[in-house]
C-alpha cells in the first residue's frame, strides 16, 4: 500500500496509531505488534504500528532513549514484512526524514518541535504522510502556520494530533475545543490518548501520568469525531523504560477499543 492509499483509508475510516513508547527489545516489540494487530482486525479498526527508535526529548540525560536510529529501523522494518502493518515513529532532526521514509508510512513530529520549520519541510519532502502533534503550549487554531509549512513544501497528506495543553507546571489538560478546531481544517485528526494523561516532569527526572483516564479521554475524543486514536501500550507497563504510568496494559485494550468501536 502506498502513502497515497493509506492516507484515503485514514480519512474515511477510524484508526489506530498503537505500540509501545520506544524500542526496548525485538521481542517485546514482536509480541506487542501480534497482539495488537489480532485485536484491531478482530474489532474491524485500520492499525498503524508505532514505535520510537530515539525518545530524543527524555527529561533526564539518564533516561533510556531507545536502541538508535539504524537498530531501531531494522526491527520496524522486521514489523512491517512479518505482519504487513503500516508505521509510524517520531523524527527529532531533520537528517532523519530520509531514511526513516524509506521503512516507515507516517513521519510523526513531535509536539516541541511542530514548529522547527527545517523539520517539517524535510517531512514534507518524502512524501510520506506527516502526522503533527499539536505542542502543549500551542491553540488548535495555530496549526494552520505547521499545515502550511509542510503543504507549502509539496505536500498534502497532513494529520494533526491532539496531545492535552500546559495546565499550570507539570499538568496537562485536554481542551476538546482544540479538536474541533482543528477538524475545521480538514484533515485528519488523531486524540493522543496516553500522553494527553501525563505528568510532565513530575516524578523528578522523569513524566508521570494516570492511565486510569485513558478510556474516558478516548471516548471523549470519539464523541467529537477525531479520526484516529493514539494509544502507547505495554504488557507491564510498571516495567517500561519510558512513559510507564500513562500507558495502558495490553490485557485492558480490548475493553477500550470495544468503547469506541
Amino acid at each position: 500500500m502506498n502513502s497515497e492509499e493509506l492516507y484515503k483509508i485514514l480519512k474515511e475510516k477510524k484508526f489506530i496509531l498503537s505500540g509501545p513508547c520506544v524500542i526496548e527489545n525485538e521481542s517485546m516489540i514482536m509480541n506487542l505488534a501480534e497482539n495488537i494487530k489480532k485485536l484491531t482486525e478482530e474489532l474491524s479498526f485500520t492499525y498503524v504500528f508505532k514505535a520510537s527508535f530515539d525518545k530524543a526529548n527524555r527529561t533526564s540525560i539518564d533516561s533510556y532513549r531507545g536502541p538508535g536510529l539504524e537498530e531501531g529501523l531494522r526491527i520496524l522494518e522486521r514489523v512491517k514484512k512479518e505482519f504487513n502493518l503500516p508505521l509510524t515513529t517520531d523524527i527529532h532532526e531533520p537528517s532523519q526524514a530520509k531514511p526513516v521514509a524509506e521503512v516507515v508510512d507516517i513521519l510523526q513530529i513531535p509536539a516541541f518541535l511542530c514548529r522547527q520549520t527545517d523539520l517539517l519541510v524535510e517531512a514534507a519532502k518524502t512524501d510520506r504522510i506527516v502526522n503533527i502533534k499539536k505542542a502543549q503550549f500551542l491553540d488548535g487554531k495555530d496549526m494552520i502556520h505547521p499545515i502550511n509549512k509542510v503543504k507549502e513544501s509539496g505536500n498534502d497528506k497532513i494529520m494533526l494530533t491532539e496531545r492535552g495543553s500546559m495546565f499550570g507546571l507539570g499538568n496537562l489538560v485536554v481542551d476538546f475545543r482544540q479538536i474541533i478546531d482543528m477538524k475545521e481544517f480538514g484533515y485528519p485528526v488523531v486524540m493522543d490518548v496516553t500522553h494527553s494523561t501525563q505528568k510532565p516532569s513530575a516524578l523528578g527526572g522523569k513524566s508521570g501520568g494516570d492511565r486510569r483516564y485513558a478510556p474516558y479521554m478516548a471516548k471523549l475524543a470519539n464523541t467529537v469525531g477525531v479520526n484516529g486514536f493514539f494509544f502507547e501500550v505495554h504488557e507491564n507497563p510498571e516495567e517500561a523504560l519510558s512513559d510507564g504510568p500513562n500507558m495502558v496494559y495490553l490485557k485492558d485494550f480490548r475493553d477500550i477499543l470495544e468503547s469506541i468501536n
